[in-house]
C-alpha cells in the first residue's frame, strides 16, 4: 500500500462493516415511522433502530481510531465501502435480491477506491488548525446545509424532501468527520484542553443533527433518494474540510490527478447506484429469513 498507514485503512473497514449492519436496520425502523409521528420518541422503542445505533457506534468508534490514525481523505472513501458489505445483509435480512448488476458495481466502487488511494496517496496534512481557517470553510459547508434544510421544509415532494435532508446529514457527518482528527489530538495533551475546546461541540452538534436530519430523511421520502446522497456528500464534505483546513493533498501528478478525479466519479456514480438498489420497493423478495 506504499505510504498508506495500514492501520488506520483497516480501523476504516472495520468501521464501514459496522455501519453497513447499523443502516439495515436504521432505514427498516425509520421507513416504518409515519409521517406525522414523532419520530424518534418512536426510533428509540425499536429493538432494531436502538441496534443499529449500537453498531453506529462501534464503528464511529473505528472511525475516531482510523482518523487518528490516517488523513481525512484516506479514511473517508473507505467508509464509503460500506454499501458493498451492506448488499448481502440486505439480501440476508429484507429479502432483497443482489444482482449481477449490483455486484458489478459494487467492483467498480471497490477499484475506484484503490486507484484513489494507490495513484493519489494522500498526505496526512496537519492535525491541528487556528480556528480562523475553519471560518470560511465551515461558512459555506453550514451555508448549503442551511439551504438544504430549508428547502426541505418548504417543498411538499417526498422524493426532493429526502434527498435534501439526505444531503444535509452527509454534510455535517463529514464536518464531524474532518473535526476528529482535531478533537483526538487535544485529548492526548489533556481531558480538560479537549473540553474546553470549541471543537469538541461542534463536532457533537453536528453528530447529533446529521443524526436526526438523516432519520427524518428516511422517514419523509423514499430511501432510493435519501441514502445515495447522504453516501456522497459525507465523504466530500470531509474531503472539501480536510484539503481547506488541514493541508491534505494528494501526491499524483497532473496524469495521476486526472485519474483520480475519474476515480472519483466512478465512485460516486457507484455509490449513488449502489445507494438506489438497495433502497427500491422490493420485487418478488426472497423468504423471510431469522
Amino acid at each position: 500500500m506504499g505510504n498508506l498507514p495500514v492501520a488506520a485503512v483497516v480501523c476504516a473497514f472495520i468501521g464501514a462493516v459496522l455501519f453497513a449492519v447499523s443502516a439495515v436496520a436504521q432505514q427498516r425502523a425509520a421507513a416504518d415511522v409515519p409521517e406525522g409521528d414523532a419520530l424518534l420518541a418512536s426510533l428509540i422503542r425499536n429493538p432494531r433502530w436502538v441496534a443499529g445505533v449500537i453498531g453506529d457506534t462501534g464503528g464511529f468508534a473505528f472511525q475516531v481510531a482510523a482518523l487518528a490514525l490516517g488523513s481525512v481523505l484516506v479514511v473517508q472513501p473507505i467508509l464509503v465501502t460500506a454499501l458493498v458489505f451492506a448488499l448481502p445483509l440486505a439480501a440476508h435480512y429484507s429479502g432483497r435480491r443482489v444482482t449481477t448488476v449490483m455486484w458489478l458495481q459494487a467492483v467498480a466502487l471497490s477499484i475506484a477506491l484503490a486507484c484513489f488511494l494507490v495513484v493519489g496517496e494522500p498526505t496526512e496534512g496537519v492535525t491541528e488548525a487556528p480556528w480562523h481557517r475553519w471560518v470560511v470553510p465551515l461558512g459555506l459547508t453550514a451555508g448549503v446545509i442551511a439551504v438544504s434544510v430549508v428547502v426541505a421544509t418548504t417543498v411538499r415532494v417526498p422524493t426532493l424532501q429526502a434527498l435534501l435532508l439526505g444531503t444535509a446529514a452527509g454534510l455535517l457527518f463529514g464536518v464531524s468527520a474532518a473535526l476528529t482528527e482535531n478533537v483526538t489530538q487535544l485529548f492526548t495533551i489533556s481531558i480538560g484542553t479537549a473540553l474546553t475546546s470549541w471543537e469538541i461541540y461542534l463536532l457533537a452538534a453536528c453528530g447529533l443533527l446529521g443524526l436526526y436530519l438523516q432519520q427524518r430523511g428516511y422517514q419523509v421520502g423514499p430511501l432510493s433518494a435519501s441514502l445515495p446522497a447522504f453516501t456522497v456528500a459525507e465523504p466530500l464534505g470531509a474531503a472539501f474540510l480536510g484539503m481547506t483546513v488541514l493541508d491534505e493533498r494528494l501526491r499524483s501528478g497532473p496524469l495521476g490527478t486526472a485519474f483520480v478525479a475519474l476515480s472519483v466519479v466512478v465512485m460516486c456514480v457507484a455509490a449513488v447506484r449502489l445507494s438506489r438498489a438497495q433502497a427500491a420497493p422490493l420485487v418478488n423478495p426472497l423468504p423471510e429469513t431469522d
